[in-house]
Formats: C-alpha cells, structure tokens, sequence
C-alpha cells in the first residue's frame, strides 16, 4: 500500500493511477477513512459505457439525487466533495476498451482537480490498457 500512503500522507500528488493491489474493499476503506480521506468504491465488471460508468461513480461517491451523469455534472459535484477523496475503480478496462475517447475524458477530469474543489485520488485496480494511465508504486 505504499504509493496509496505516500498520496494520503500528502508525499505524493492526488490524481488518477493504475494500481497493484490485492488488498479487500473493507481494508482500502479502513486505511483511507483512518487517514481522514473519504472513500467511494466502483465495481466495473460490466461497465462499458459512460452512462454507466458516471452513475457508477456517483452512487460511489453519494452524489445527490439531481447528478445529472454528464460530464459537467462529474465536475460540479467532485467540487462539491466534503473533503479528500479516494475512489477505488475495480475493472476498470470496460470503458477504457470500448469507449477509450470517453475513458480518457472521464479519466481527464478525475485526475485534473487543480483547485476545482478538494483532492481526488482514483485508483484503478485490474487488468487494462499499461499505457492509459501512470502505475502507483
């Protein structure tokens, strides 16, 4: 877990990274949560559209009821985020295989926060594309 520590200890940048864990939900949830970060969890298996994957990611994060799954609606309501956020993505690769614009828009705007509201860390977990996004180590 040590690149996920240095991001939640504040030694490495938030953003968007392909991660290599075989750590449980409940356990990634505890350690970010005991670190003061808020945490969301999406199970990808399945998800190969971005409708789907935007609801995915606002139920994770317990986005309010008007999200209205867009992009522009992503961006409001990760502004609106109670505090710094860690979103576990498992299965990631649907998207990022059958809709690779729309995975790197989503990705984009995952992971360039700048100061658009509090720190979002996105861990993408499984098999896909080495290329789509920096490994955290």
């Amino acid at each position: 877990m040590s690149g996920l520590a240095a991001v939640l200890a504040g030694r490495h940048t938030p953003g968007v990274h392909r991660w290599e864990s075989a750590l449980d939900v409940a356990a990634v949830r505890h350690a970010v949560e005991h670190a003061g970060w808020g945490f969301g969890y999406v199970d990808g298996a399945g998800l190969e559209t971005r409708a789907e994957v935007l609801r995915a990611i606002g139920s994770a994060l317990a986005f309010p009821d008007h999200y209205g799954a867009n992009l522009d609606a992503l961006n409001d309501c990760l502004r609106d985020l109670p505090g710094r956020t860690v979103l576990l993505w498992d299965a990631w690769a649907g998207l990022a295989h059958a809709e690779p614009r729309w995975f790197g828009l989503v990705v984009e705007l995952l992971g360039d926060r700048g100061d658009a509201g509090p720190a979002v860390e996105v861990l993408l977990r499984g098999a896909g594309p080495a290329d789509a996004v920096p490994l955290l180590a």
